[in-house]
């Protein structure tokens, strides 16, 4: 399993984009995770699924809420990572507006979620392998904080627990 210092793997993330521009077309986007990571302080958090209960009424709109405090605290980017393609990760961002905010990334073929060991299987409730939820604050592509949920828990990965490790 990923841990504090070690560096996030190389893996290529999915994401939708609305709009052209930034060298981005309309539809899916590679994201190389070590080049967008380089360089940057990013706030880091992955979920079982899009669209699921708490993952939509809680955690992602906790990131939402902080938004301007995790900037403010030195983040440069959050990312919520999850075991979905990017046309669903797409249609859950602009269910949560939050375009702008929240780097909605698919990690469709769970290698991202295989790399860093936090995988759940999910498949005896007809979800298949799907990602633990977690947090981890990165900072130049090295995980400096990391925040592991226990299984059905929702404790330690929310925004204000991020803002806390992002303050210190």
């Amino acid at each position: 399993m990923i841990k504090v210092g070690d560096t996030l793997p190389e893996a290529t993330l999915m994401e939708f984009s609305e709009v052209e521009g930034n060298g981005c077309s309309i539809g899916p986007n590679p994201v190389p995770v070590a080049k967008a990571a380089a360089g940057k302080t990013i706030a880091l958090f992955a979920l079982p699924g899009a669209f699921t209960p708490t993952c939509s009424a809680k955690h992602v709109p906790g990131y939402l809420e902080k938004f301007s405090e995790l900037q403010a605290a030195g983040v440069d980017e959050i990312w919520c990572v999850s075991v979905n393609d990017a046309f669903v990760m797409g249609a859950w961002a602009r269910d949560l507006k939050s375009q702008g905010k929240v780097r909605m990334l698919g990690d469709g073929d769970a290698a991202f979620t295989k790399a860093t060991g936090l995988t759940l299987d999910l498949t005896g409730k007809g979800m298949g392998l799907r990602s633990n939820r977690y947090s981890m604050l990165v900072k130049d592509g090295k995980v400096a904080s990391l925040n592991v949920e226990a299984p059905g828990k929702f404790e330690v990965s929310d925004a204000a627990t991020m803002l806390a490790q992002a303050k210190a």
